[in-house]
């Protein structure tokens, strides 16, 4: 377990008129229980990179934008999140929750949690989207439309894996895209990744768009690039 010494960092507002923020909010759709607090607020050092990585974005595409789906999570809106998604399996399986069989429940819920941090209330363990440090994150072109990543976020799905068009041989198949489309998913996502981690973020090894900043993963995912590194993380629960 990575161990944290937070830096005490302010959540700061991320400016509407500087980046693309999705709305209305995906979540907050939904009614998660978010009461008074908003979900596009970050750590102010988290701020500072996501300028820095639409700036190095812009030099390569003037005009475009990063745009922002989701930041800040209560941990009461993960667990939101959380169930919604386990319902949402079992609705698109046509299953009962009181029928499910208990290697079903087991086998649907390992899939949730390849996409969503469990809803820990541990201060040595909170979420990511907790602690103020991750973003989900796509791009918009310079008529602010959202770029096409190949699958939409928080797709329960291995179209979700940050490679799954570079190095999948059955997307042709299993999603009729043809290999031109494949290989400009591929592009988009390599550029988004190439703009985020030049400034220091690190993105999550099964989601395209989740990058962090001084979380426990960022840490985890820096000491395995540098294995003489031992980094703690930045940011708790906040």
């Amino acid at each position: 377990m990575i161990p944290i010494v937070d830096c005490q960092e302010y959540l700061v507002p991320i400016p509407a008129d500087t980046f693309s923020l999705v709305t209305p909010h995906p979540y907050m759709a939904l009614n998660a229980p978010y009461g008074d607090k908003s979900p596009y607020f970050v750590r102010s050092r988290v701020l500072a990179l996501l300028i820095e990585a639409q700036t190095a974005l812009q030099t390569q595409y003037p005009g475009w934008q990063l745009r922002i789906s989701d930041a800040y999570r209560p941990i009461p809106v993960q667990k939101f999140m959380v169930d919604y998604t386990f319902a949402q399996l079992l609705d698109q399986r046509n299953l009962r929750a009181d029928q499910v069989l208990p290697q079903q429940r087991h086998d649907l819920w390992q899939e949730v949690y390849q996409f969503w941090a469990m809803p820990s209330n541990n201060p040595a363990t909170p979420p990511p989207h907790s602690t103020g440090a991750a973003v989900d994150v796509t791009l918009a072109d310079e008529q602010g439309k959202p770029v096409d990543m190949g699958s939409p976020i928080d797709e329960v799905s291995p179209r979700s894996f940050p490679d799954y068009f570079a190095t999948r041989s059955s997307y042709a198949h299993e999603w009729k895209v043809s290999a031109p489309a494949a290989r400009q998913f591929d592009q988009c996502r390599q550029l988004l990744n190439q703009v985020m981690t030049k400034v220091g973020f690190r993105r999550h090894p099964q989601e395209w768009w989740h990058f962090s900043y001084g979380d426990q993963m960022w840490a985890w995912l820096l000491n395995k690039e540098q294995m003489d590194s031992m980094l703690m993380a930045q940011y708790g629960a906040v």
